[in-house]
């Protein structure tokens, strides 16, 4: 039976026929892997998915954590997942072997992953956080940092969290309060809260490494004063043991719509419930230089920007896929021009409108896939790519990429999961189903690591204008070397070509026209509607590229695709019209709003 979870046949189109990573072997990093490694490492995830993830989401769900005040209580399903996955070796797949990892290719271990956050996302929430805690450190952290800290998280044996948020700041960093006070012993003290702490507590390994945003005193004011520190939930001592408690305070969880397998907490640092050796507060290590805190989370805030993305894909993917499954399998109604009310019902597959639906769902999930693991193939032209032109080119199309990466599919699959209840009728918002689970989960990632609020206003307000537009710039001319492999078909890819050049041109334009008067209120006042217009284009490009790489092939799968595609260009792409008319208009509808008029 096909899984229900995501869609190995689509993986191997997009990492083979599409991506082909199997040339990366070629590189030096990558020499002792094949094609039959990467398959097994996704055979490998998908099994421990499927077996050790999958079957306890549901009970993850309806049995939370709970904190009686002195610990926070698990279900045990939970412990053995995390154990089996880090047996695996999973947590170091894409890093350095001389850490412990498999030193796989990202786009391998992000299509990996995928299968955790498919299957589970409050258990997957635990090994994304840790791995980007120690990715971070491996190219921040000292030495003796990534011997202490990074070397047991990759075992498994620690957890990593970020703590940035406060309750008065929220996503405001330059309002961070928390304060780092150097003691004698050339480490620091950590006074302060930070509220959302993802993973922030809990018994399911030996530890967790906090990297927390603090400010050193006399340091400059807003973000360029940020310093980041790790701080243990347990000291641990030079030979690696664990020492006493270090003075981290849970002070409450939060209780979310989605994820509630994972703890989400509330922290105190230094609020004088431990005090090791006698002194107050939190004892903390300094990651790199002083003030340069913001630099460095901007390592993981970017990584878990793009798995963001992915985990949004997903849950739009599992949705989709069970929805589906449900369609095929429901009988109910007959055809249109059928008269006989004594024959056999049909399938709701059958009904055009249900089809609808279902390709809605397939174009937004498979095209956010194609997304998501592009940004990874990117990446890992950035890290191994063999001149230093071709990597500037990968980081400058991937920064302009990232906040399409994260916020595209955290909107529109979470639109797939509302369109899977659709499907299932009035089951779909029973918790007896699926689907209402997957919906609810995903309902939190359009605000995870920032709104689109917010990275609207990064990708017009930095990143298509940063070097003079140099991103943009690149968008543009990869997305034409497309259009121009398409207008050689000279059918009906040259049309969805010629259609994309038109909605790039006025990305271009409506991006020249919002600047031309150097007022920035006005330009972004409607950044989420850039965003999301800009985004839409960007997928119709991914879709391009997929139809290109599915050209002359036949059978069901390609058939499948090409009319995902079809549908993208026929029904998706013509909403930025309206959006880029808006855009281009500079209307100062929302900015005018006097808020006593609400």
């Amino acid at each position: 039976m096909a899984s229900l979870l995501l869609s190995r046949r689509d993986l191997d189109f997009l990492l083979y026929e599409w991506l082909d990573v199997e040339s990366l072997t070629a590189r030096p990093r990558f020499a002792d892997h094949s094609r039959e490694t990467f398959d097994a490492a996704l055979d490998l995830s998908e099994t421990i998915a499927t077996r050790h993830f999958a079957p306890h989401n549901k009970k993850n769900d309806a049995e939370e954590p709970r904190f009686d005040g002195t610990r926070v209580h698990i279900i045990p399903e939970v412990r053995e997942a995390l154990r089996v996955f880090a047996d695996a070796g999973l947590i170091g797949g894409a890093m350095d072997a001389e850490v412990g990892g498999m030193q796989l290719p990202g786009v391998v271990a992000d299509a990996c992953f995928a299968w955790f956050q498919a299957a589970n996302v409050g258990t997957a929430a635990y090994p994304f956080l840790t791995v980007g805690n120690a990715n971070l450190l491996l190219a921040h952290g000292s030495a003796p940092q990534v011997d202490t800290y990074v070397r047991p998280m990759v075992e498994g044996r620690f957890t990593g969290t970020m703590c940035l948020s406060e309750p008065q700041a929220g996503s405001s960093l330059a309002d961070v309060r928390t304060r780092a006070e150097p003691a004698a012993d050339g480490s620091y003290r950590l006074f302060g809260n930070k509220m959302w702490i993802s993973g922030g507590d809990h018994e399911l390994t030996e530890n967790i490494v906090h990297l927390v945003l603090a400010r050193i005193p006399g340091g400059p004011p807003g973000v360029k004063g940020l310093s980041l520190f790790i701080v243990p939930k347990y000291l641990v001592e030079p030979d690696g043991t664990l020492g006493e408690r270090n003075d981290v305070v849970l002070a409450g969880l939060n209780h979310k719509m989605g994820y509630r397998g994972t703890t989400n907490t509330l922290l105190n640092f230094g609020e004088g419930a431990f005090r090791p050796g006698g002194a107050p507060g939190a004892v903390g290590h300094l990651v790199g230089e002083p003030h340069r805190g913001l630099s460095y989370m901007f390592h993981m805030m970017n990584e878990a920007r793009i798995g963001v993305g992915l985990g949004a894909t997903a849950l739009g993917y599992t949705g989709y896929l069970h929805a589906l499954d449900y369609a095929r399998s429901r009988p109910q109604g007959r055809p249109l021009t059928g008269k006989d009310a004594a024959a056999p019902q049909v399938p709701i597959i059958e009904h055009a409108d249900v089809r609808r639906m279902l390709l809605a769902q397939k174009s937004y999930v498979e095209g956010a896939l194609a997304l998501i693991l592009y940004c990874g193939r990117l990446l890992d032209e950035q890290r191994t790519a063999a001149s230093a032109e071709e990597r500037d080119r990968a980081r400058t199309l991937l920064d302009v990429l990232t906040p399409i990466a994260k916020s595209w599919p955290s909107q529109w699959c979470l639109e797939a999961n509302s369109l899977a209840i659709q499907v299932h009728g009035g089951y779909g918002y029973t918790r007896e189903y699926d689907v209402e689970q997957f919906y609810r989960d995903n309902r939190l990632n359009p605000i995870h690591e920032g709104t689109h609020g917010i990275h609207g206003l990064d990708l017009l307000g930095r990143k298509v204008v940063a070097d003079g537009g140099a991103g943009l710039g690149l968008l543009a001319r990869t997305v034409s070397a497309t259009t121009a492999r398409a207008a050689a078909t000279q059918g009906e890819l040259a049309a969805f070509g010629a259609q994309l050049d038109a909605a790039m041109a006025q990305v271009i334009a409506v991006t020249g026209r919002l600047w031309a008067d150097g007022d920035p209120q006005t330009a972004l006042a409607n950044a989420s509607v850039y965003l999301e217009a800009v985004g839409h284009t960007v997928l119709a490009w991914i879709w391009l590229e997929q139809l290109l790489a599915a050209d002359g092939h036949d059978g069901d799968f390609h058939e499948g695709k090409r009319q995902a595609g079809r549908y993208f260009f026929r029904y998706e792409l013509p909403r930025t019209g309206p959006q880029f008319a808006l855009l281009e208009s500079l209307d100062r509808t929302t900015l005018d709003m006097n808020p006593d008029h609400f």
